[in-house]
């Protein structure tokens, strides 16, 4: 019914920067919150970043002030990009879209690799 497709992982040295691209197909993109996770390996699984439908952003401490993240409607594409990138920020994100209003809409994309290591 929907599918997020994700883009813009890789390696990155410390203190750089990525762009993260979740591209939204099926219906319902404009009504749901979209969310990005992160997971590494042997730890939980933990949000990072929130965009809700109405615009509303929320962000896990540990990024806060170097991710943002945005949603272009017109593209149906939810961004996160990346800044002052840190070793600690190694996972696989993924992306997951949900609505407070239809339990059973919830998404998630296949996941994206980003590595940060010199």
């Amino acid at each position: 019914q929907v599918q997020l497709v994700e883009s813009g992982g890789g390696l990155v040295q410390p203190g750089g920067s990525l762009r993260l691209s979740c591209a939204a197909s099926g219906r319902g993109f404009s009504g749901a919150h979209m969310d990005w996770h992160r997971q590494a390996p042997g730890k939980e699984r933990e949000l990072v970043a929130r965009i809700t439908s109405t615009g509303n952003i929320n962000y896990a401490d540990s990024v806060k002030g170097r991710f943002t993240i945005s949603r272009d409607g017109a593209r149906n594409t939810v961004y996160l990009q990346m800044n002052s990138l840190k070793p600690e920020d190694t996972a696989v994100y993924y992306c997951r879209a949900h609505m407070a209003s239809i339990s059973s809409y919830e998404y998630w994309g296949q996941g994206t690799q980003v590595t940060v290591s010199s």
